[in-house]
């Protein structure tokens, strides 16, 4: 279980990850040439900034403090959801592999979220991090249908008319 201390520093790294998070989908929707792809990251984008505002809500404390101000001044240097989206532009930005990498950073922070979750006995700060994880599988799920139409793979609502011709 985590001391107080610990639990400070658990939501303040939430609130920054939010904020990494955020700041790959403004980048990444940048770069999408498909609308409908573009639109995604768009909208994930704004739903991390929501989801920094339900930690900055339990944040217990004083170093943050205005939130608008946090997440709008520029993205941090040691991103890791930055850095890794860097790769992909490295390499010749393609939606599909911008996709990939943000299935598998939202599956790695859902995981994240349930470990962290687990070891919480403040239970409006612990609600927060469920509440957290289970819109992270949401936005893995959004990103999987939408990684699935650009590949030209049945969309999971065409199933049934698939199966029964």
């Amino acid at each position: 279980m985590f001391n107080q201390v610990d639990l400070k520093e658990a939501v303040r790294r939430s609130i920054q990850t939010e904020k990494n998070a955020m700041d790959f989908y403004v980048r990444g929707a940048a770069a999408m040439k498909n609308a409908a792809a573009r639109q995604v990251f768009e909208l994930l984008a704004r739903e991390e900034r929501e989801h920094a505002h339900w930690f900055y809500n339990v944040y217990p404390g004083d170093d943050i403090p205005d939130l608008e101000s946090f997440l709008n001044a520029g993205p941090a240097v040691d991103s890791d959801w930055l850095r890794d989206l860097e790769q992909v532009n490295l390499a010749g930005f393609d939606e599909r592999k911008a996709m990939e990498l943000a299935m598998e950073k939202e599956r790695r922070l859902a995981e994240h979220l349930r470990a962290v979750a687990a070891r919480i006995d403040n239970p409006e700060v612990k609600a927060v991090f469920e509440q957290n994880a289970r819109s992270t599988d949401n936005h893995y799920q959004l990103i999987e249908s939408e990684y699935a139409r650009l590949m030209g793979m049945v969309h999971e609502t065409d199933i049934d008319t698939y199966v029964r011709e």
